[in-house]
């Protein structure tokens, strides 16, 4: 089950949407370009929430993803393709199938979830050696940072054991999907190294 949406937007950014209006402007170095993105992480991280927040749509009703949503952005000649597939242990195999040319892995971290950091690094561990997403960069979000329960991003970052990454560009930031906080930084993060990989 696909679910494809489309957005156009008009060129007169309202509030919400110029956030990703501006983030997609920097990404533009070739006039077709086409950037993937590949959004992961296990189920409950925030995942939809996030890509709404990039989208500036609704979240105050999000239900767990079933299988994946694909969602193609595109304004002023950009297409900046999203991948938000579902975490659900039973889908994750499926993971696979959506690798190959993926410009930057964005993985989404429940930073309130304790009892589920050894899983999520596991996962984040067999991406990272995936042949098909060899060198790409990688952004973690350490989501959900609103809680009070959250773990600060230093302390996943050492239990992910990032630091030991030695084959691409990564980094880890700090967000709430649901608030909007560290979104912007991640993206501009994202725009900045798809540029770098481009040329």
């Amino acid at each position: 089950m696909v679910a494809h949406s489309h957005l156009e937007w008009d060129l007169m950014p309202s509030a919400g949407t110029k956030g990703l209006l501006s983030i997609l402007r920097k990404l533009k170095s070739a006039p077709d370009q086409e950037v993937r993105i590949l959004l992961l992480g296990l189920d409950n991280a925030g995942k939809t929430t996030l890509l709404k927040q990039l989208a500036s749509e609704d979240i105050s009703h999000i239900t767990p993803t079933q299988g994946f949503n694909i969602k193609s952005v595109q304004s002023q000649g950009f297409k900046l393709n999203v991948w938000d597939i579902g975490g659900q242990r039973k889908i994750r195999p499926y993971w696979r199938s959506y690798f190959e040319n993926t410009d930057i892995l964005i993985y989404v971290i429940d930073s309130a979830d304790r009892k589920r950091f050894e899983e999520t690094g596991q996962e984040l561990t067999e991406l990272l050696e995936e042949e098909k997403l060899s060198c790409v960069p990688v952004l973690v979000f350490a989501n959900k940072q609103d809680l009070l329960t959250a773990a600060p991003a230093a302390e996943i970052a050492e239990g992910l054991n990032l630091h030991t990454i030695r084959d691409r560009v990564w980094q880890i930031q700090s967000c709430s999907a649901l608030t909007g906080e560290g979104v912007q930084d991640g993206m501009n993060w994202v725009c900045k190294n798809v540029n770098a990989k481009k040329k």
